[in-house]
């Protein structure tokens, strides 16, 4: 970020992103104003990561603002239970030196929340119209979007499933061959879909024309969602988890969301021994982390007290927003689109989320959970106060290394005093299933025993992307992830 930041910062996971989260900081809008423009915007930008028919939390804090997260995640649909429903398509994907299978298909499709959060968090805390929020990404979807380096690579190992439908393929590969870097992504009907929004509304989604096409589609290809499904959904708020790191406090995504109860016990344990924590001790937190993800923790995440019960009996394709604006106001919002389920509904231009077959997220198997019930996610958007103020607001992408992304990065800054840049840029490591994932440029010694490691020869998205914002004094700063092409930009 290369210039002075007077009204704001914004960092996401696409350079149009940020910028236009950018432009309606200048343009006098807040920090939530303009996290919604820029999530708007990464849905014509960012299309293989988040949309329409996505699903994601949103953390506000700061600037006199009490502390709020707004839960728009993917809930699960009806289970049909006749054996109407078609299969799961399981999809390999490599990411060069780790492998991981992503189900997909009409089946693995949940109930969106994307349309829900933005209404709901204008409503809330926004100032600028939805419509001049939604001009610009409505725009860019209709002229296209030329694909960037990032978004290439993630075509080139998502190619199985953006070629698995003919709409998908028609998106993705127009001339029957897949897009690569410098191809122009269009989607018209994704155009139309978000000045819909704008115009009318989160209703057409949920109990109006597109909800009944959305349904109408799935159903004559085996899948479950309902439009009573649809209709009974809306955006809730929750308090987010509050927990003391050091001499500040975390604030981030609290139940039935996994990820930031994983997050703060991690710290809570790191917050025991003196600082920084080395390797080792990063590590273990790591694994003692993954260690409590039971079926009884996954089961128990939906009950009343959870968090509570759990932290004092002990003491996942994603893209990102983190935006400070000058009154020292933090927006913090992470959307999903899992993969996708490759499933593009005609006339709405929506990839619709493949949520129900994300692995990471159905640890104990696939549609066990019932109705109504929002999945739990890694996602965790979240905020560092010092002194009552906001310091550091970030968020990642990376379904389960999200949690080890963040973990880092937070103790860069506040154990280590690191720039925002530098926090975000080091090397990291993931550990899962007794091993050790790490980044080129890491002492790897004094691991804990019997640890398996595999080394990657660059950074790479398989570790998550970060996208930070840094309020130090009056200098604000921002970072985006280079793993997953992001960036940082200034208003």
């Amino acid at each position: 970020m290369g210039e002075a930041a007077e009204k704001g910062v914004v960092a996401a996971g696409h350079p149009l992103t940020a910028q236009a989260g950018a432009r309606v900081l200048r343009e006098g809008g807040n920090a939530v104003d303009a996290a919604v423009g820029a999530m708007l915007v990464s849905f014509a930008a960012e299309p293989l990561l988040t949309g329409l028919g996505a699903g994601g939390y949103m953390l506000v804090a700061g600037g006199g603002v009490q502390p709020a997260l707004l839960d728009f995640f993917v809930q699960a649909p009806t289970r049909l239970g006749d054996g109407s429903e078609v299969a799961l398509r399981a999809i390999d994907v490599s990411f060069g030196d780790a492998r991981q299978v992503f189900y997909v298909g009409p089946a693995s499709c949940g109930v969106y929340g994307t349309p829900a959060g933005v209404c709901e968090a204008l409503r809330r805390w926004g100032s600028v119209p939805l419509e001049d929020l939604a001009a610009p990404a409505a725009r860019l979807a209709r002229e296209g979007v030329a694909v960037n380096a990032s978004q290439a690579y993630l075509a080139e190992i998502l190619v199985d499933l953006l070629t698995s439908t003919p709409e998908c393929a028609a998106l993705w590969a127009p001339d029957g061959r897949l897009l690569r870097e410098g191809g122009v992504l269009r989607n018209p009907e994704l155009g139309e879909a978000l000045l819909r929004l704008a115009s009318d509304g989160a209703e057409p989604f949920y109990r109006g024309d597109i909800a009944t096409a959305v349904c109408r589609w799935l159903d004559e290809r085996g899948g479950s969602l309902r439009r009573a499904d649809l209709a009974g959904y809306e955006a809730i708020e929750r308090r987010p988890v509050r927990m003391a790191y050091r001499d500040r406090e975390i604030l981030t995504n609290p139940p039935p969301s996994a990820g930031g109860t994983l997050l703060a016990y991690a710290l809570a344990l790191l917050d025991r021994a003196p600082a920084p924590p080395t390797l080792c001790a990063v590590v273990e937190a790591m694994a003692a982390a993954q260690s409590e993800r039971t079926a009884e923790f996954v089961e128990g995440l939906d009950g009343e007290g959870f968090l509570e019960r759990f932290l004092s009996s002990r003491l996942g394709s994603t893209t990102h927003v983190s935006v400070i604006d000058a009154q020292g106001c933090a927006c913090s919002v992470t959307s999903t689109n899992g993969e996708g389920s490759g499933v593009v509904v005609p006339g709405t231009g929506m990839h619709i989320n493949n949520v129900m077959g994300e692995e990471d997220l159905n640890p104990l198997g696939f549609h066990l959970h019932p109705a109504g019930r929002r999945m739990p996610s890694m996602m965790a958007p979240s905020v560092v106060m010092r002194e009552g103020e906001v310091e550091l607001v970030l968020g990642s992408a990376g379904s389960n290394r999200i949690r080890s992304a963040l973990l880092q990065t937070i103790v860069r800054v506040v154990d280590h005093g690191m720039r925002v840049r530098e926090a975000v840029d080091a090397p990291r490591v993931h550990f899962e299933d007794g091993v050790v994932f790490a980044e080129p440029g890491i002492d790897l010694e004094g691991l804990p025993e019997g640890v398996r490691v595999v080394r990657f020869g660059a950074l790479n998205l398989f570790f998550g992307g970060v996208q930070a914002a840094l309020r130090r004094g009056e200098d604000l700063t921002g970072a985006g992830d280079p793993r997953r092409g992001g960036a940082a930009v200034g208003a």
